[in-house]
């Protein structure tokens, strides 16, 4: 299971309509969670990027999801692949 962090930032079109970002969240967490995704965690916030989401899940879901959400032309996204203290250990440990 993988876990992805999406920076996102609002498009022209998306700060225009900015009273409805809060319902589009939930549109996008219910697609998510349809299609076996969990939202671990959403943040608005200040700064170079207007929101953080956090995923976890199957990866190619998770950027389908995100795939859809920019296709409808309110946000655009970076997405990074998380690793936890843990899994990180474990890549680190074949390292001679």
């Amino acid at each position: 299971m993988a876990t992805l962090i999406s920076l996102v930032s609002f498009t022209d079109q998306g700060i225009r309509n900015i009273k409805d970002s809060p319902d589009r969240f939930l549109a996008f967490q219910a697609l998510a969670e349809k299609a076996g995704l969990k939202v671990k965690a959403a943040y608005y916030t200040i700064g170079q990027y207007d929101m953080v989401i956090v995923v976890e899940g199957n990866e190619q879901a998770a950027v389908a999801a995100m795939l859809k959400v920019g296709s409808l032309g309110n946000v655009r996204s970076q997405t990074l692949h998380a690793f936890s203290v843990d899994e990180m250990r474990g890549m680190l440990a074949g390292i001679s």
